[in-house]
């Protein structure tokens, strides 16, 4: 049977699309830009609105931003009565500004509506995906920095942050849009690129970005920007080019943008802001496992194939023609930007899937060009990679309909017609490789998991509420309250999901101190979680207090990881 794979060359050329670089905003550009935005909602928009609060980590920044709107300070960082200095302002800024938003456009009891927390990661999302497409122009032909965009947005763990009200897309975008200032700027040095129209376009790019990441997330963007650059400098002997990002004045434009809120902080807080961030999250990271995260080295190498999914399917037959192009300047660059980072990451003692998301953009870049110049590895074992699309689409897919039998009590049928289309789509995409070729099977490949993500996160979580039973608890006291401001306490419960649904005013306690709290009487509930119900009927009994049962939670608690069950206590009278 013909095939349409050439043979692959002795070299390839990771360098910049002259002619889509010269006029960004030709038409095929933005016809590109257009198709990658559609994508990308299409991609991240299922479940955006409806799957509830996730713990913990975004309801925590939620929750911090709700007490900033209804404090009405913008500078410190609390989660109740707790100091949060995990992490700088910036995306608690962004997240005040969505829900100021929703609240201009009419959006009703929007300090609770968990998707306008959400709108800063979205955005972050989508701007990841075009700083791909925007960055790849500097190494691979238009239409493969298109293919790169695409396996971007179709990634499973961008999925996931897009969803997220949480600080790691908008890292994402402000990482690729540095990286891809300084890619420019290092081709433009070694001949592989062109100036720009404007000499202060990069370095104003490059350190807005820097400063973005600094005010997102601290040092991050510092170690993924520094550790490229030290590596090619290193490979060079030489790091005069970066003397084209104007490095002196893009540091004080950095320190203008990124001071007053340091500044702000310190005056507030002292040294507790840098000691918390620094000392107790950062560093402390490094060499021990915090909150059960900690992990071996090669754990990130284990999860990239699910992560990075469709995309890291190609992966390894994209190594060889990489490892050939490694002399290059742009496939040098490309290599810089993730290696060294990716061994320190695999050093650090914690490891959570997200923190190597920075480095996916290249990845996505290198497959895509290799792919565009038909020089993807052939040979028998390599030639079954392209059947892994449809195994891991086929698993995702049973393990989306075991998770609405096993929490929903139901096959979720509404969600097969996604997971059966996704199956078919990803058979083709296998079947079909060695006749259309790798580009068309990685763009099927692609729409398979877009559908894919609409049988998951459309219609499978949101349809799950056992995983999520702060749901239920904060309803059941909104609708049946009666009264304009009920007083709730939890005991043995204690999850930042319920919190931020609930209230602020939300009281951590336990059995025997909720059954003081509600000898008070008057509108005032208790959440008694089961292994506390015993010292809370026992301690109720002996003050005589007079209390109604009512609604029963049975869930599981995703961040313990075991099963729950929750009771809701109405006081009735008081003393």
């Amino acid at each position: 049977m013909a095939t349409v794979i050439r043979e692959a060359p002795k070299k390839l050329y990771f360098g910049p699309d002259h002619k889509a670089l010269a006029d960004f905003a030709a038409a095929s550009n933005r016809r590109a830009v257009a198709w990658l935005v559609l994508v990308c909602l299409v991609s991240f928009l299922p479940g955006f609105f409806t799957i509830p609060p996730v713990d913990r980590d975004e309801a925590r920044f939620a929750q911090a931003t709700k007490q900033m709107i209804e404090g009405g300070g913008y500078v410190d960082i609390r989660f109740q009565d707790e100091l949060r200095y995990k992490k700088p302002i910036g995306i608690y800024w962004l997240q005040a500004a969505a829900v100021k938003l929703g609240e201009a456009v009419g959006v009703p009891r929007a300090h609770y509506r968990i998707w306008l927390y959400r709108l800063p990661s979205l955005v972050g999302a989508i701007g990841a995906v075009l700083a791909t497409y925007w960055a790849a122009l500097a190494f691979v032909s238009r239409r493969a920095a298109l293919l790169a965009g695409l396996m971007m947005a179709g990634s499973l763990l961008l999925n996931f942050e897009a969803r997220l009200a949480t600080t790691d897309a908008m890292l994402l975008f402000a990482t690729v849009a540095a990286m891809g200032a300084l890619g420019r700027t290092y081709l433009a040095q070694h001949g592989a690129g062109r100036a720009p129209a404007h000499p202060w376009r990069r370095p104003a790019i490059f350190w807005t970005a820097i400063a973005a990441g600094v005010l997102l997330k601290g040092p991050l963007i510092l170690m993924f920007v520094g550790l490229a650059a030290a590596a090619l400098a290193v490979a060079d002997r030489s790091a005069g080019w970066l003397k084209q990002l104007r490095p002196a004045v893009g540091i004080l434009w950095v320190l203008l943008l990124v001071l007053p809120w340091f500044v702000a902080i310190v005056l507030k807080s002292g040294d507790s802001f840098f000691s918390e961030s620094l000392g107790h999250d950062l560093f402390a990271k490094i060499g021990s496992g915090q909150e059960s995260h900690g992990a071996p080295p090669g754990t990130y190498f284990v999860l990239f194939w699910l992560t990075f999914f469709p995309g890291s399917i190609l992966a390894g037959l994209a190594a060889p023609a990489i490892w050939r192009a490694r002399e290059e300047p742009g496939a040098r660059f490309l290599i810089a930007w993730i290696v060294p980072a990716w061994i320190v990451l695999e050093i650090v003692v914690t490891k959570l899937p997200h923190y190597v998301l920075p480095l996916y953009p290249a990845i996505a870049i290198l497959i895509a060009g290799v792919v565009d110049n038909h020089a993807l590895a052939r040979g028998r074992w390599l030639s079954t990679a392209p059947a892994w699309w449809f195994i891991v689409t086929v698993a995702l897919a049973v393990g989306g309909i075991a998770l609405h039998i096993a929490f929903g009590g139901q096959p979720g049928f509404l969600a097969w017609p996604f997971f059966i289309a996704a199956i078919i789509v990803a058979m083709f995409a296998w079947w079909l490789y060695q006749i259309d070729g790798p580009e068309s099977a990685l763009l099927r490949a692609v729409t398979a998991s877009l559908l894919l993500w609409w049988g998951l996160f459309g219609m499978t979580l949101p349809e799950l509420p056992r995983l999520f039973p702060a749901q239920d608890l904060s309803k059941y006291i909104r609708f049946t309250a009666g009264c304009d401001d009920p007083q709730v306490a939890t005991a043995g419960y204690h999850e930042p999901s319920l919190v931020f649904l609930t209230g602020t005013g939300l009281r951590h306690m336990t059995g025997p101190e909720a059954a003081e709290f509600l000898k008070a009487g008057g509108c005032r509930f208790a959440f008694i979680e089961a292994h506390q119900e015993r010292s809370f009927a026992q301690r109720a009994d002996a003050l005589g207090v007079r209390y109604a049962k009512g609604l029963r939670v049975d869930g599981l608690n995703v961040s313990g990881g075991r099963p729950i069950s929750v009771t809701v206590y109405r006081a009735e009278g008081g003393s």
